[in-house]
């Protein structure tokens, strides 16, 4: 099932491994194609697209795009209490983890008269996109509106497709499950639009004449979902602020031969679970553990629930066991595929996983499955995927505020750097740059 990429006595040079590693084949720019006439469509009819859409792509027609209150309080009162109980854990180790993370105010003297502030400014709006395709994610609420609101977001809005299966109150809304977890968090706007329309929904703003009221344009669209959602995201960034284009959910894992076979087996099954392009790669220094990791993952993958699209996931391209000859070679490898989840399996994980340098977030021993991430460790398992955690993070506080410099100097301090900008606005051959000091240091243009 797992194919093997041996890379032992091997050059593993970056450009070498990035053509030896397995990946997913995602083409977003591919998908432009489909996604750009229903963002058309949505700027020019509003609610009405969306409606339409919803129809065609989710199979119902919600009687409201705009999730009404009472909805929002019956999906609590009809959580099953261990469900409500795991979501409030969630949610408070969530909000101590992020709370952490809100980034003061630093005022820096750097001239007497002279000073540079950096401010930290939340955007006034969000559009936070919960996905509900082959899974229900109100995992992922969590994970998007913690952050916003401990970023002190002005507003906050979610979106998540209507559900056809959904009866009685629910019929045409998004999953009751992801509904309550919207109101546990105190989120009352909520929107039954998913895939590429819900992003555009966000972007452009709209009105439902009918009981949905107006949804205004948001600053920011924040949340994983499908490859159209990630080319939504593509085509309308500029109009509005993007975390990033997800794409298939993935894991590595670095072990060696003392890693329990069977929680390697289970955690790669884990993430396999989520889409038949998932991404599930072993790295591993002992032939002994890849092979019995084989035969451990053909058994639980024969028996879990989505058997087939775990199976389909774990035969494909993007998923394989990579041999290396050492550990040393192994953080080489992780660090090239840049996982969005690495799991650290070794003896003295803690100091392995320390030389990691390019992952979403990382694992460490054998008692840190990626489950745990997704749930209830307190982390964000909104992720960079693709290879792109070599340069971005994952969500966190800091994805819903703006770095901002408030510059502030006295004529005095002015005066003494004068001659500094003069000299650079000589050198740049942009004249007008240095005359705006001189107007104001010379008393040229004073009253």
């Amino acid at each position: 099932m797992l194919a093997t990429i041996d890379l032992r006595s091997q050059p593993l040079g970056a450009r070498e491994l990035r053509a030896a590693l397995p990946r997913a084949e995602y083409d977003v720019e591919a998908a432009l194609a489909a996604v750009r006439p229903i963002c058309d469509e949505v700027r020019d009819r509003g609610a009405d697209a969306l409606y339409d859409y919803a129809e065609r792509f989710d199979g119902v027609r919600p009687t409201s795009l705009r999730v009404p209150r009472d909805v929002l309080e019956s999906a609590v009162e009809a959580l099953d209490p261990d469900v409500r109980a795991a979501l409030e854990v969630s949610i408070e180790r969530a909000r101590t983890v992020h709370a952490a993370q809100r980034r003061t105010d630093t005022t820096t003297q750097v001239v007497p008269g002279g000073s540079v502030t950096q401010r930290w400014i939340p955007v006034e709006r969000v559009g936070l996109y919960v996905p509900g395709g082959r899974a229900v994610y109100p995992s992922s609420v969590v994970m998007n509106v913690v952050p916003a609101q401990l970023a002190e977001v002005g507003s906050v809005a979610v979106a998540s497709p209507p559900q056809k299966e959904n009866v009685g109150v629910f019929a045409g809304y998004p999953h009751p499950t992801i509904l309550a977890a919207c109101a546990l968090l105190g989120v009352d706007e909520v929107w039954s639009m998913g895939g590429a329309q819900a992003v555009a929904g966000f972007a452009h703003g709209f009105v439902d004449e009918g009981e949905g009221g107006q949804c205004q344009p948001v600053s920011l669209v924040t949340g994983p979902g499908n490859i159209y959602v990630a080319a939504a995201k593509r085509l309308l960034k500029g109009m509005v602020g993007i975390d990033a284009e997800a794409g298939p959910t993935e894991i590595a894992v670095l072990a060696d031969a003392g890693a329990d076979p069977e929680y390697v087996a289970a955690d790669l099954i884990s993430q396999a679970e989520h889409d038949p392009l998932a991404g599930s790669v072993l790295v591993t220094d002992s032939s002994d553990l890849a092979d019995a990791v084989t035969v451990v993952v053909e058994r639980r993958a024969a028996a879990t629930k989505h058997s087939e699209r775990v199976i389909e996931a774990l035969g494909g391209r993007q998923s394989a066991i990579v041999l290396v000859d050492d550990l040393d070679a192994g953080l080489r490898v992780v660090d090239a595929y840049a996982a969005e989840h690495l799991e650290v399996i070794a003896a003295d994980a803690a100091a392995v996983a320390a030389r990691v340098r390019n992952a979403g977030a990382i694992f460490v021993g054998p008692y840190s499955p990626v489950s745990l991430g997704d749930y209830a460790a307190g982390s964000n398992h909104v992720l960079p995927t693709g290879g792109s955690a070599a340069h971005s993070s994952g969500l966190s506080v800091q994805s819903f505020l703006r770095g901002v410099h408030v510059v502030e100097y006295t004529r005095t301090a002015l005066a003494a750097t004068a001659a500094h900008v003069l000299a650079l606005a000589e050198a740049e051959d942009l004249p007008a740059h240095g005359e705006a000091v001189s107007a104001r240091t010379t008393g040229q243009g004073q009253r």
